[in-house]
């Protein structure tokens, strides 16, 4: 394309770019929690999220957990598998449909995620402590209102109908 034609580049401020600080403060948050677990329990951060998922939403299957946690196949079945290596996790062969099998939590599992769910709980008490009640609220109010637009705006453009995108 001639230099003519080309569009100007546009300077970026990457540490005031959104998705760069939404990825960035996750990233942090996550890792900071996962310091908590990760050596009295043994997890990974996904298999914390797998357990999660499960112990609020079992039984699920391994694509349901995949979309409850947002993330892709191939990590979540990484995950599941070693939480099945370790009896943390059970798997049940769906009667109608034997190519379907749900998850759930394991007693042991179970147990884990009881003993999790307090130190993750306390964490996030601490980190809300940075802002006030009248803030939180409205974090929380612009966070949820974000996370749905965001899907929204997935959705349309993974359906070809970006043009609608406000």
């Amino acid at each position: 394309m001639p230099k003519s034609l080309q569009a100007p580049l546009q300077p970026l401020e990457l540490q005031k770019f959104l998705p760069y600080r939404l990825s960035v403060l996750a990233q942090i948050v996550s890792e900071s929690l996962h310091d908590l677990y990760a050596g009295p329990f043994d997890l990974t951060v996904t298999q914390w999220r797998v357990m999660a998922a499960l112990g609020r939403f079992a039984p699920l299957t391994a694509s349901g957990v995949g979309q409850r946690i947002v993330m892709d196949k191939v990590a979540v079945s990484r995950a599941v598998s070693g939480l099945m290596k370790r009896g943390l996790i059970e798997r049940a062969t769906d009667q109608d449909d034997r190519r379907r099998a749900s998850l759930k939590l394991s007693a042991t599992g179970r147990a884990m995620h009881a003993r999790i769910v307090p130190i993750a709980l306390e964490y996030e008490r601490r980190l809300y402590a940075a802002l006030s009640a009248e803030e939180r609220t409205l974090f929380d109010r612009l966070s949820d209102r974000l996370f749905s637009h965001a899907q929204a705006c997935r959705f349309l453009r993974t359906t070809g109908e970006s043009d609608k995108i406000s």
